[in-house]
C-alpha cells in the first residue's frame, strides 16, 4: 500500500535514515499508537491513500504522527467556573530568592545596510554575460 500524499499545511517529515539501523522499521502519520510491554511490540494505525492501514512490528521503531494522533482535552463549562473561584496566589521573585534583573547588555543596534539597486536585462545571453564579468559563473 502508498501511504498518504501530504497537504500543503502539513509539516515535513522527519530524516526517514533511523529507520533504516533499525531493520526498516517505521510507521509514518500514525493516527493511532498501541505499546504491547509483553511481546515488546506496537501496532499502529496509519492514514493510507486507500483508507486506514494497521501495522505490527517489533520495537525499537521510528513512528511519526499524524493530526489525529492526540486529541486535545477541551475544558468544560463547569470547571471553567469553578477555577474562576480558586484563588491565584502571586509571588515575588525576591522573596524566592531569584534575581530577574537582565544579564544582557546591548552594545550596540543599528539597521542593516541598504540594498543597491537591481539591474534589468533584456535577454538571457546579458544575463550570464553580466553573472559572467561579477565573477559569478
Amino acid at each position: 500500500s502508498r501511504e498518504r500524499r501530504p497537504r500543503i499545511d502539513d509539516p515535513p517529515p522527519p530524516a526517514q535514515s533511523p529507520p533504516f539501523f533499525l531493520n526498516g522499521q517505521k510507521a509514518t502519520s500514525a493516527s493511532k499508537v498501541t505499546i504491547d510491554g509483553a511481546s515488546k511490540g506496537t501496532t499502529v494505525v496509519r492514514e493510507v491513500d486507500g483508507g486506514m492501514e494497521t501495522v505490527k512490528f517489533k520495537l525499537p521503531a521510528v513512528i511519526t504522527s499524524d493530526l489525529r494522533l492526540n486529541e486535545p482535552r477541551y475544558a468544560t463549562l463547569p470547571n471553567i467556573m469553578k477555577a474562576k473561584k480558586k484563588p491565584l496566589d502571586s509571588t515575588d521573585p525576591a522573596a524566592l530568592g531569584v534575581d530577574v534583573s537582565s544579564k544582557v547588555k546591548i552594545v550596540k543596534v543599528e539597521d542593516p545596510p541598504a540594498r543597491a539597486a537591481g539591474a534589468k536585462v533584456e535577454s538571457v545571453e546579458q544575463l550570464v554575460e553580466k553573472l559572467k564579468g561579477k565573477g559569478l559563473l
